[in-house]
């Protein structure tokens, strides 16, 4: 699933292609599903004549700013990507919805495993305003981790990857952040010492802003693997120390990393730097 970097990576690629302020002459629906909202019918009238304003993320979300007030909010989940072609360019299989604008181009999502879901709405606050604080923003400091990890009776890792709790983390940069941090997953956050939340806020944006320079984690060819507006596969599988590592080094102690599950989640450590 795409993660802060991959997300952003794609706002950043479609901020610099253009498409703000482009009318959008026609949107179509080929898997109605996909529309969580409105219905795929609507979904289609209302899109059509419109501009996007900005295009921003929240958590995973992309969101997308109209002219005429709305959001349409994208959620990739597993294998969702976005295509940005030429109008001629032949559909392929999974290319479930389309939107045509008035210079000759598309934007297509495509899917293979149907998880991901476009919603056009009013107001995105009902569904923006649960997701946590962004990890990179200013307002991110040690002290506001400390009062998130404060009393918190759950395992470390779960927590992290609660969007609830802190948005835009995943398996990918829970299992970096971790590392980096020295923190086992499977610790109680509310047992974090002062210094074990220091370490942890470092880590957190260390390993976001590394993925965001690498244009975000591919890590093969396969439905779910992560792809670029301009079909690009990210560089920094090869940045990572301990992610889909099993049995290889750990670059700090060169211990071999194990792979664990902590709350039904593949998890990747080095025992010796993680400690329980």
């Amino acid at each position: 699933m795409p993660e802060l970097p991959e997300v952003q990576t794609i706002v950043n690629d479609l901020n610099a292609a253009d498409v703000i302020g482009t009318p959008i002459s026609s949107a179509r629906v080929f898997w109605t599903r996909t529309i969580a909202s409105p219905g795929s019918k609507s979904f289609c009238r209302r899109l059509k004549g419109r501009k996007f304003t900005a295009i921003r993320r929240r958590g995973k979300y992309l969101v997308f700013d109209m002219d005429d007030g709305h959001t349409l909010l994208l959620h990739l989940r597993m294998s969702g990507r976005l295509h940005l072609v030429a109008a001629d360019t032949p559909r392929i299989k999974h290319e479930h919805v389309i939107l045509s604008f008035a210079d000759g181009r598309h934007l297509r999502f495509h899917d293979p495993r149907k998880f991901g879901r476009l919603s056009l709405l009013k107001d995105p606050a009902p569904i923006l305003d649960r997701l946590g604080p962004e990890p990179l923003a200013t307002g991110f400091t040690a002290r506001a981790l400390g009062k998130l990890l404060k009393n918190r009776k759950r395992i470390l890792k779960p927590l992290l990857l609660d969007q609830t709790f802190i948005a835009g983390l995943g398996n990918i940069y829970v299992d970096e952040a971790l590392w980096e941090a020295k923190l086992h997953p499977r610790r109680l956050a509310s047992s974090l010492s002062n210094p074990e939340i220091k370490a942890l806020h470092r880590a957190i944006p260390r390993v976001l802003k590394r993925g965001l320079q690498n244009l975000g984690t591919s890590l093969g060819s396969g439905k779910a693997n992560f792809y670029s507006v301009a079909s690009r596969q990210g560089r920094n599988k090869d940045q990572l120390k301990v992610f889909r590592r099993t049995d290889l080094p750990c670059p700090r102690c060169k211990e071999n990393i194990k792979r664990i599950i902590v709350g039904q989640r593949s998890t990747h450590i080095c025992s010796t730097c993680q400690k329980i």
